[in-house]
């Protein structure tokens, strides 16, 4: 199936109440007319936050959701936010609006987010009866979140990679069912918009990447996913990193300064000097870095490959080192087991400690922690689905939530437990 190698965006933003059309290259087909996206005018998240993140089988893969709980845990332990995810396989948001009160709102989330549109659309062109449908729901399930308090990210969904066999009613090409996503993502923004809540645009960076992506590395590459649909890791990093984006979070997790011609350390934003001497900081981290294993980034389903299409890194997970008053043109730094050479110059300006060090001394408590949120969502699942819709639930609701709370306090006290600071050996020398 052939995609148009054309569709490169310009992303751009505008105030809340914007009407403006997505401003783009001459290149791209005119069909394509997206609403610009509004702003993110501040940080989201409050300290204590209960964040529900809400949506379909994408949602329930807990992939995006898992590397959003384990991303905000760590990189701002400081807000002390907990996380629920309460994805639903096949769901419409009309579908998730019926469900609302028993599996999200009992919980009393201050904060969440959705991702729906992608079962809305029933995989057939635009079609202006299935639009309204949409708007209807997108609005009320908006609205119910406000009247309980909650505060509202609305999502896009994403794109697709080719027309889902598995889905018998599809009907149209590849562009026709891209084309009826893009005028929901402008419903999201008009609801978002008219609903005075925050929008986070999945639609925009996915077409983008799917389309750089599959020039680069083949139409083998599929950040959608292998069945056109449900993303691998890269697609689901990409989604995570336009929600993180949407919630405020623009990724300084700290910076270290070593002054070599004064001798003295100084860190903050979540990281302590314990002690400098000589060249070498002992390092206490109560804020750590996203962390995962190097992958093949022409892969669509490494984490890595994600990373490099989202830009994750310099975005989102920025550990600084800044050195100064160094007198050799060269500076090895050596961060736990491993090092790297740099230049003055580099080290002046300040390198990123994460992008250059994936794997480091935080890296066996981050990977504790990803196994917690793991095993956590998984419940999630199990709570919501099995347990919620029993029969003894049926018989009697408040005792099945009493009783199955018990096992996710425990699992969320794991991942508490999870989350502590990181002692580590910082060394600065220079290479003479």
């Amino acid at each position: 199936m052939r995609h148009p190698r054309s569709l490169l965006f310009l992303l751009s933003a505008c105030l809340v109440g914007c009407q403006q059309h997505q401003a783009r290259p001459d290149v791209v087909p005119a069909d394509y007319i997206g609403l610009q996206a509004p702003a993110i005018p501040e940080l989201l998240l409050r300290q204590g936050d209960r964040l529900a993140i809400c949506g379909d089988s994408i949602t329930e893969q807990k992939m995006y959701s898992r590397m959003m709980e384990a991303y905000i845990v760590t990189a701002r332990s400081d807000l002390h936010v907990t996380v629920r995810q309460h994805g639903w396989s096949g769901e419409q948001a009309g579908g998730f609006l019926k469900r609302m009160e028993s599996d999200v709102l009992r919980f009393k989330p201050t904060i969440a987010t959705t991702c729906y549109g992608m079962n809305d659309f029933r995989y057939v062109p635009k079609d202006d009866a299935i639009a309204a449908t949409y708007r209807q729901n997108q609005t009320k399930v908006v609205q119910a979140f406000k009247a309980a308090g909650t505060r509202v990210v609305l999502g896009s969904s994403g794109t697709i990679h080719s027309v889902p066999p598995w889905v018998k009613s599809a009907k149209g090409t590849w562009q026709d069912l891209n084309l009826a996503l893009l005028n929901f993502r402008n419903i999201d923004i008009e609801v978002a918009e008219a609903e005075q809540v925050a929008f986070a645009d999945v639609y925009w960076p996915m077409l983008i990447k799917g389309q750089e992506s599959r020039a680069k590395y083949g139409d083998s590459f599929k950040l959608e996913g292998n069945d056109g649909v449900h993303p691998g890791w890269a697609g689901h990093v990409m989604m995570a990193t336009a929600y993180l984006e949407a919630l405020g979070l623009y990724g300084d997790i700290g910076e270290i300064k070593v002054d070599l011609a004064a001798g003295k350390a100084t860190a903050k934003e979540g990281q302590r000097v314990m002690k400098y001497e000589s060249g070498t900081v002992s390092l206490r981290s109560s804020r750590l870095p996203f962390s995962f294993e190097p992958g093949d980034v022409t892969k669509d389903n490494t984490i890595a490959a994600g990373v490099a299409l989202a830009n994750f890194q310099n975005k989102l997970n920025r550990l600084t080192l800044k050195v100064a008053g160094a007198k050799a043109a060269k500076v090895k730094i050596t961060w736990g087991e491993a090092s790297k050479v740099f230049t003055a110059g580099q080290l002046k300006q300040g390198v990123n400690l994460a992008a250059e060090f994936p794997q480091n001394p935080t890296s066996a408590t981050f990977a504790k922690i990803w196994q917690a949120v793991g095993e956590k969502q998984a419940y999630e699942t199990k709570q919501m689905q099995k347990l919620f819709r029993s029969p003894e639930a049926k018989a009697d609701m408040a005792a099945v939530v009493k009783s199955s709370e018990l096992e996710h306090d425990r699992l969320a006290g794991v991942l508490k437990d999870a989350i502590k600071p990181v002692d580590s050996t910082l060394k600065v020398e220079e290479v003479l």
